[in-house]
């Protein structure tokens, strides 16, 4: 069968590998018990409509006349995972093996994580103005600590404890 629309149809495999990992990050959530709903109910009825979204999608690319697949540039993308990826490292610290080496990244706090989190995702621009991500970067630190530290009173450290 001939792909008549390849954006809709790989978009629409993108939403359903979207769910398929939320589905599975969420597996140790508790779904309905009895009559009361247990914390995986709700994202697992969003993860069931975006899989249902994306075969509707997929399928439109099937059959549907749409415009080609175009260049995309990944470097964008591939700094702010990097960022969510050292944010996700830094603010509490991680212990992992690789080749049966230990490795210990030690916990960083949320005032240098955000920031240096921040400072990577606007790497994936393609001009960078220094000057002007490094007040973005001090001001978005600022608001995160009060958000979740001060509003939110969430337990995150906001310096190293090395």
């Amino acid at each position: 069968m001939k792909i008549k629309g390849p954006r809709d149809f790989f978009g629409g495999l993108v939403l359903i590998a979207l769910a398929l990992f939320a589905l599975w990050a969420g597996s140790d959530l508790s779904g309905v018990s009895g009559y009361s709903m247990g914390p995986g109910t709700v994202p697992r009825l969003f993860v069931s409509l975006l899989i249902l979204i994306g075969a509707v999608v997929t399928l439109t690319g099937l059959f549907v006349e749409g415009p080609p697949l175009e260049s995309y540039a990944l470097r964008g993308p591939l700094y702010v995972v990097g960022a969510i990826v050292t944010f996700a490292l830094l603010i509490r610290g991680a212990r992992f093996s690789i080749f049966g080496a230990g490795i210990r990244i030690p916990e960083f706090g949320l005032i240098i994580a955000t920031f240096l989190a921040f400072m990577i995702a606007v790497m994936g621009g393609t001009k960078v103005r220094w000057v002007e991500s490094l007040i973005a970067a001090a001001a978005m630190t600022v608001f995160c600590v009060v958000l979740f530290r001060y509003l939110l009173q969430l337990p995150f450290p906001l310096w190293p404890s090395f």
